[in-house]
């Protein structure tokens, strides 16, 4: 348990040391988080299924949308985990390193492209990768609502207090990634908890705990930044230069994810924006633009009262 002796000045953006005591958590234990790797995800949506049965989120139906695997599409306020199915085209190699011919060898149960390195690997590849609430550092959907619906859990994550959100929806245009959803019907915002009542019983959240491959991985955020970092230089030292990391920087527009991913290609491929910032960043600076127009406008009044009183 971590105790905290003084309330830490809330900050509109970057780093954060302390984000529960921020919130007013004097003694609380360390934080928590997501750390998924999507280089080992394969898309089983284990993960999916056990966040509703757990959580008790509606059904969506089955739906095929016609992109490949994906029945989900994107998170929302019925879909607290979605896993994402991208095929494509694998990175064009060098006409050299192309062979002219193709050697069919006898059939084995070894994986196709199994101990070479990325000048054998197929012409296309998929991309999978389960999504979910970041529980960002700098909260935009928590800074907007107006109800108090929406707080910061001696945890470090952020969770909507369904009895409270009265609707409004500001917390949907706040979220930076688009997460959070209104359920139709109901009208109030929902997301992922983390599963906030997992955790306070002594538990992992219930999509990590049914992850078959480890590919979403639970613990203290400080130890799964360093668990990453070791399994992108892993995966370069193995040939896969293209692994990054997302969300783990706390230097970043939202000071950093709670959930944050190992991926094998640009952001965007994977639906999350390259560069996410918290819409409350800029609050200082509007702040002041605001005084100042104010300021030249009251000058102005004063002067034309000023001029029309002379004689």
């Amino acid at each position: 348990m971590k105790k905290t002796t003084a309330i830490t000045r809330n900050s509109l953006s970057g780093p954060l040391d302390d984000v529960a005591a921020d919130a007013g958590h004097l003694e609380h234990p360390p934080r928590v988080g997501f750390f998924t790797d999507t280089s080992v995800c394969i898309g089983c949506k284990a993960c999916e299924v056990a966040c509703k049965e757990w959580n008790l989120v509606p059904e969506t139906g089955f739906d095929l949308l016609g992109m490949s695997f994906d029945n989900t599409g994107e998170l929302g306020a019925n879909s607290w985990r979605h896993v994402a199915f991208i095929e494509q085209q694998a990175p064009s190699r060098a006409p050299e390193q192309a062979k002219a011919t193709v050697d069919l060898p006898m059939p084995s149960f070894d994986l196709p492209g199994a101990g070479s390195g990325a000048e054998s690997r197929t012409d296309f590849r998929w991309l999978m990768s389960s999504d979910v609430c970041k529980h960002c550092t700098h909260a935009g959907c928590l800074d907007v609502c107006p109800t108090g619906a929406l707080f910061r859990t001696e945890f470090g994550t952020v969770v909507v207090q369904q009895d409270i959100c009265n609707g409004c929806g500001y917390c949907v245009s706040g979220c930076p990634y688009g997460v959070i959803e209104r359920r139709e019907g109901d009208g109030r915002a929902h997301k992922c908890t983390l599963c906030y009542d997992r955790l306070k019983g002594g538990s992992q959240p219930a999509c990590a705990q049914a992850c078959p491959t480890q590919s979403i991985q639970f613990g203290p955020l400080d130890e799964l930044r360093q668990r990453a970092a070791a399994r992108v230089d892993e995966l370069h030292a193995g040939g896969v230069t293209e692994a990054r990391l997302y969300g783990e920087d706390p230097n970043d527009g939202v000071g950093g994810d709670g959930a944050f991913f190992l991926l094998l290609d640009e952001p965007e491929v994977y639906g999350l924006p390259p560069d996410p910032v918290v819409p409350t960043r800029d609050l200082p600076r509007m702040w002041g633009f605001a005084g100042a127009a104010a300021g030249a406008m009251l000058t102005a009044v004063v002067a034309v009262f000023a001029g029309s009183r002379r004689p």
